[in-house]
């Protein structure tokens, strides 16, 4: 007999409402041994309202809480199994002893669940397919509306579908193979190249292959964040423009030089797009240990930056400290690079002109990150930045956009060995070698979905999951 799993699917912590959520055969009768008063005919999908007790044929039975219960008839619920959730008020001690009377019920084989199981059950009883149970849990972990929009398309199966598709495609190509295999002499009019019929039609699934490779850099940033790194001597107004774009004074802000002394990150969302803000101790000689560890992060950071924001004081003239900044950048892509010049209530002593004679076409933004006017820079920032990116073209409505690290991986090899067997095809090789590698892509492929995966595999992706989903 299959398993009954049961486990809290609410987050620890006061709330109105508590779940504890019930998968499998002895779901049914967990709801009449634990309602007080539960009805002889039980409504699937029907809501009933009642006591919570452990053992309601006991007369003496102590009543845990009041609650709402909710079953569901399989194969027509999440797990495709029956299903049970009562929904009581959130407190971690009646939640808790909820799930203790359930599993202490003496009904057979009702156990803990696992990370993700429900989910998993999900996928094994073939109520999604794989990426949209790996969507389930981006679903839960997105910060931005950007995110949680790509996991909700790929929820609903969108990339599944599409991969679905290029399957398809790739096996009629496998199919045209088999023939050429099977039927050796068969003359397709063609001098130059026997298989030219079977190369073009793998171009066109590599094509769309490569489609779904080319949104992985967006897929990083909904994922990741934009990585927006803010460079300049000490004192220029970094913690500044920082504190502007988060709205609050999260970095000390002195007019000390050399404050930050290590790398601080915080993250904030732009245009529904997130962002990681990274603020840098400066670039100068240090004899102190502890600054000079912080001069050597900057330099990581930087390297690893989408956006490099270089922020100037400019109430004063270049001076050594920003000649060594700007040293140290002018050799990078001014595509991604933008310019603050800072503290123009103070006077105007570096003009755009000199800006340009170093980083020549860069953005740049002339402010004062003090008062009303580090509002109105800091939206300024955000709306450049937005350009920058091109955040404004994303929609994920009309594409699928790839977040999954392993759907990158399995992409990746799909393309390779579709280039692979194009390339042998060319090279006058055996159709037999090419059918190999078009095998592989077509088994790449499956993987994203959840065909010809391993348990290892599942073990992985589910136990990313939290208890109860």
């Amino acid at each position: 007999m299959a398993d009954t799993i049961a486990a809290i699917s609410t987050a620890p912590g006061e709330g109105g409402i508590g779940i504890v959520r019930v998968s499998g055969p002895e779901s049914e009768a967990l709801m009449r041994r634990l309602m007080l008063g539960c009805p002889e005919e039980i409504e699937p999908r029907h809501a009933y309202t009642g006591k919570v007790v452990r053992d309601n044929s006991d007369p003496k039975a102590e009543i845990i809480d009041e609650a709402v219960f909710l079953f569901m008839k399989g194969p027509a619920s999440y797990t495709g199994e029956d299903m049970l959730e009562i929904q009581g008020h959130g407190s971690n001690v009646s939640l808790k002893a909820i799930l203790s009377s359930v599993l202490d019920s003496g009904l057979a084989n009702v156990r803990m669940a696992d990370p993700g199981e429900f989910t998993k059950l999900a996928f094994l009883n073939g109520k999604m397919d794989l990426s949209q149970a790996e969507a389930v849990i981006d679903i839960i972990k997105a910060k931005t509306d950007l995110s949680l929009e790509i996991a909700e398309e790929q929820r609903a199966g969108r990339l599944g579908d599409t991969i679905r598709e290029i399957r398809e495609t790739l096996l009629d190509v496998l199919a045209e193979m088999a023939v050429d295999i099977d039927y050796p002499d068969e003359d397709y009019g063609d001098e130059e190249n026997a298989y030219s019929h079977i190369i073009n039609d793998l171009r066109w699934v590599d094509d769309d292959v490569e489609k779904l490779l080319d949104t992985v850099s967006i897929g990083r940033i909904a994922r990741e964040g934009v990585r927006a790194v803010i460079v300049g001597k000490p004192n220029a107004g970094k913690s500044s423009l920082m504190n502007a774009i988060l709205g609050e004074g999260r970095v000390i802000v002195t007019d000390v030089p050399g404050t930050t002394r290590d790398t601080v990150e915080e993250s904030a969302s732009l245009g529904g797009v997130p962002i990681v803000l990274i603020d840098t101790a400066g670039l100068r000689e240090s004899d102190d240990k502890v600054e000079k560890i912080g001069i050597e992060r900057t330099t990581k950071a930087i390297a690893g930056a989408d956006i490099l924001i270089l922020v100037l004081d400019g109430s004063q003239d270049l001076d050594e400290e920003d000649e060594k900044v700007l040293e140290f950048i002018e050799k990078m892509n001014t595509d991604n690079m933008l310019v603050v010049v800072n503290k123009q209530d103070l006077g105007r002593e570096i003009t755009e002109e000199e800006v340009h004679e170093k980083l020549p076409g860069v953005r740049i933004i002339s402010t004062s990150l003090v008062g009303k006017s580090a509002i109105e820079a800091a939206e300024k920032i955000s709306e450049v930045i937005g350009e920058m990116l091109d955040l404004g073209n994303i929609n994920v409505h009309e594409s699928n956009i790839i977040t999954n690290e392993r759907h990158v991986q399995m992409l990746r090899r799909a393309a390779r060995e579709i280039d692979e067997a194009i390339s042998l095809l060319k090279n006058g090789e055996p159709v037999e070698v090419a059918e190999l590698s078009a095998h592989y892509a077509y088994e790449a492929l499956g993987k994203i979905i959840g065909e010809e995966v391993g348990e290892e595999i599942l073990d992985t992706v589910f136990s990313k999951f939290c208890l109860g989903k």
